[in-house]
């Protein structure tokens, strides 16, 4: 654990060290967001954070490669060597959107490249989490990798649209998801604890610490395509790495996991991404609209509008990927009986604070009225 933690630190710390050049060289190029009408920001703000990030990411990756506790991750150079061609990708892909606004096609292209270089480095979807059924054709194994990779980076990109959110929900959902793969590591093997699962959340982990102080509201520089393409990679490749270890050895033969949570916890650390997601394609298809359109009809959107201030916004969303993510993670030390029940009646809670956000509308109008000010607050 001291060597992940070593990472996670590392990797932070870098990060908040060269947010703060990234910001001056995104003003001196006026790299700035626009302000656009679906847009809750009402000021340009720098973009270009995800640059601090991919630079942490990679010194951390680099100070991992250096400590001998981690050697068997470093053992098989091809799915490292494929991830750093993705991440390549992810660099181009995000930086060209970032200065030059790509059009859809074009970041789907580079997504589909990214997840590409993945699957062909070796790091694939081999068996099907539900009842471990094994995927024996490579070129399913790979288009499935596909799928799942592209689809989270769209997810995280999906829920981009507040200060923080993206970068706090991957930090609450990635930590989550690196004590459950150091867990899932003690158990299965008990003399080698490193795992590139693991490896890739501490990264995460440590890189979104170390940006968020930069990017909460009001934010002084936005994480901006690089970004969310990161935070989608890392996630989506940690979840198929650890999918492919359990099921290659049996993942119900170990004592101290629940055999689903392969299943349960990627789900959980993206359900709030996955939902945005998905009601998005939705609305955006009934409407006759491409799905690929941007609009202000994000639950963000819907909880700012609704009479939620920005932080309190962000506050809710952080707190219901808190309870999903760590909630999956508590089942693997608390008995079922107890977790769910519990995490159950919070989430319905919480969902209605969530989902009702109308009735705060009502009272600050109230008490802007009471003030003698003119329409809503």
């Amino acid at each position: 654990m001291r060597a992940y933690l070593l990472v996670i630190a590392v990797t932070a710390l870098m990060c908040a060290a060269a947010t703060p050049a990234v910001r001056r060289l995104a003003l001196h190029g006026r790299a700035y967001t626009p302000r656009r009408l679906r847009d809750v920001h009402t000021r340009a703000v720098p973009k270009l954070g995800g640059m601090a990030m991919v630079f942490a990411a990679l010194t951390g990756f680099t100070v991992a490669g250096t400590i001998p506790f981690m050697d068997g991750i470093f053992a098989d150079s091809r799915p490292l060597h494929g991830l750093l061609v993705a991440l390549g990708v992810v660099v181009i892909t995000g930086l060209v959107d970032d200065l030059w606004d790509l059009r859809w096609w074009g970041k789907l292209t580079g997504q589909i490249a990214a997840a590409l270089a993945v699957a062909v480095g070796g790091i694939r979807v081999e068996a099907m989490p539900v009842g471990w059924i094994a995927v024996g054709s490579e070129l399913a194994q790979i288009a499935l990798t596909v799928f799942v990779i592209v689809l989270t980076m769209n997810a995280i990109n999906f829920v981009d649209g507040l200060d923080g959110l993206a970068a706090g929900v991957a930090l609450i959902g990635g930590s989550a998801f690196f004590v459950y793969s150091y867990l899932l590591t003690r158990t299965i093997d008990q003399f080698d604890y490193s795992n590139l699962a693991t490896l890739l959340m501490a990264l995460l982990v440590g890189a979104t610490a170390g940006f968020l102080p930069y990017n909460v509201y009001p934010a002084r520089i936005f994480m901006g395509e690089t970004g969310a393409l990161l935070i989608g990679l890392l996630l989506s490749t940690a979840a198929v790495a650890v999918t492919a270890d359990v099921g290659a050895l049996g993942g119900f033969r170990f004592r101290n996991v629940p055999a689903y949570m392969p299943i349960l916890l990627p789900l959980a650390v993206l359900a709030l991404p996955l939902l945005d997601l998905v009601t998005s394609v939705i609305r955006r298809t009934a409407r006759g609209s491409s799905p690929f359109t941007a609009d202000r009809g994000h639950l963000h959107h819907k909880l700012v509008d609704g009479g939620y201030t920005h932080p309190q916004a962000v506050a809710l969303l952080w707190l219901w990927s808190f309870l999903v993510s760590w909630g999956a993670v508590s089942l693997n030390f608390v008995d079922d009986a107890i977790v769910l029940p519990v995490l159950g009646a919070v989430l319905l809670a919480t969902a209605a604070v969530v989902m009702h956000p109308g009735r705060r509308r009502e009272r600050r109008r109230r008490r802007a009225l009471r003030r003698g000010e003119d329409g809503p607050a």
